[in-house]
Order: structure tokens, then sequence, then C-alpha cells
């Protein structure tokens, strides 16, 4: 009895995705404009320099570990093992 629940859902499911798919509607996202009359307005620029932004705290952030990293290894004498003994 279980697969035939199990037989039924599955065709219930693939129905389901058939008619959703083969639908002649244009889904609302596809009703907009053509992209060659798009453009970019001011209102999104901020997001740009944010981005930029943050790339240049995430570069800057790399290079301080790094050289903080190197002054600890002077310091530390650049042991390249374990202490013997």
């Amino acid at each position: 009895m279980t697969d035939l629940n199990a037989t039924r859902r599955w065709m219930t499911a693939f129905v389901s995705f058939l008619l959703v798919h083969a639908s002649p509607v244009i889904a609302w996202a596809q009703a907009g404009t053509p992209l060659g009359t798009q453009t970019l307005g001011r209102a999104y620029w901020h997001v740009f320099v944010a981005y930029a932004l943050a790339w240049f705290i995430i570069l800057v952030w790399l290079i301080s570990m790094f050289r903080r990293l190197g002054r600890v290894e002077e310091q530390l004498g650049n042991v390249e093992g374990p202490p013997l003994g």
C-alpha cells in the first residue's frame, strides 16, 4: 500500500511540474522592459561603493595580518621545528 501512495505522490508531483512549466503564460519577471533599454540609476551606486570598500578593508586586513605574522616569526627566531630536548 505504501508503494502505491508513493507512486501517486511522484505522479502528482510530475504532472504538477509539467503543468507549471508547459503553461504559455509569461512570468511576471519576464514582462519587464528589454535589457537594452534599462539603465543603472544613481540609487544603486552606493551598493557598488560599499562592495569596493568592503573588499578594500579585507585586503588591508590581510596585509596587516601577514605583516604581523612576519614580525612574530622574526621575534621567535624563525624556528623551523619543535625545540629539541
